[in-house]
């Protein structure tokens, strides 16, 4: 198991995470259109830069928004407004994108849009298990509040 530090070991994970996402979601964006890689693969690459900028974007107004309510801690109500919130905001987005992309209609790029909600659920847990099982978690010190990676 690689030890890195916290900074770098996010990093490391989001290169790897969208690297293997653009390459499977190629292929899943080829079966749901009925086209080729050199159709998909660029969609692709433009869906993961939205979405790595919205989630950016998102979680910076999410976080403004729970200070300006004082909100101490995510309750299960308030994670699924999260969730629900920026998958909203990714469907605004993508959904034309499909559309123009691909020639389809609204609810075709929706379902495309959808397999790829679902596809993504799937993949992150399991990504994530296995990033984990190879790249331990950070070791923080006594205070929790610095890093102390194991050597």
């Amino acid at each position: 198991m690689f030890q890195l530090p916290p900074g770098r070991r996010r990093l490391v994970y989001v290169v790897i995470f969208e690297i293997t996402a653009i390459t499977l979601s190629t292929f899943l964006l080829m079966w749901l259109s009925g086209s080729g890689a050199s159709q998909s693969l660029p969609l692709a690459i433009a869906v993961s830069a939205i979405a790595v900028s919205w989630n950016y974007l998102y979680n910076t107004l999410f976080e403004a928004w729970e200070r300006r309510r004082r909100i101490a801690a995510r309750t299960v109500k308030i994670r699924t407004l999260h969730a629900l919130g920026f998958e909203a905001g990714l469907l605004v987005a993508t959904v034309p994108l499909y559309m123009v992309w691909y020639s389809v209609g609204v609810l075709a790029a929706i379902q495309m849009e959808l397999a790829l909600i679902a596809f993504f659920l799937v993949y992150t847990y399991l990504f994530t298990w296995g990033f984990d099982t190879v790249f331990a978690l950070p070791r923080y010190d006594a205070d929790g509040d610095g890093a102390a990676p194991a050597k």
